[in-house]
């Protein structure tokens, strides 16, 4: 059991048959009245995310969401399959549990496959990445203005924006969190 007043970011709970996990929370000690918690809450299984008040007493069940090393195998009609580098089971998982930074993720890379009870809710990819740039404009001499950026296709599919001195083939670092460009790799 967690309580409200102990709540951090990244707790997960069960609370009215669902499972949240805090993304941000606030003690509130108001000069009248009782204390309380304002915390931003998401569903972990729908995403969605909601702002609720707490009473510091409340206590509520932990969730314990599995966090397990799977590697990208392939994708066929709209599901993805994921093998368990222990047991070669393959594990399939829909299009829409995998999230915006899967564009990154090409086969073979090892990825966070997230479980509740069993069931996948979610896909997190490596925090960096290295891809191959496979389309940009080339870069001009004296295009040397700050921050001067271009956009780029990656060997994904996924398109970023880029420094003007990047060409086709060049190895890149991208941060899947943000999908920026980071350094050369």
């Amino acid at each position: 059991m967690v309580s409200a007043g102990d709540f951090r970011n990244g707790v997960t709970f069960e609370m009215d048959g669902n499972v949240y996990q805090i993304i941000e929370f606030q003690h509130v000690k108001p000069g009248k009245g009782a204390a309380f918690v304002r915390a931003k809450i998401r569903n972990v299984i729908q995403g969605s995310v909601t702002e609720r008040t707490f009473n510091p007493n409340d206590k509520y069940p932990t969730a314990f969401v599995e966090r397990k090393d799977m590697e990208y195998s392939y994708n066929d009609d709209g599901l993805y399959y994921f093998m368990d580098p222990e047991s070669y089971e393959m594990v399939p998982v829909g299009q829409d549990e995998l999230g915006d930074a899967f564009k990154f993720v090409k086969e073979n890379m090892t990825c966070k496959i997230l479980s509740y009870k069993g069931k996948v809710f979610g896909v997190e990819p490596p925090t960096f990445v290295e891809l191959a740039v496979t389309q940009t404009d080339p870069g001009f001499a004296g295009n040397t203005a700050t921050n001067a950026t271009k956009p780029a296709t990656v060997e994904t599919g996924a398109e970023i924006r880029v420094p003007l001195f990047i060409n086709e083939g060049d190895l890149i670092r991208i941060d899947t969190r943000t999908g920026e460009y980071m350094e050369r790799a």
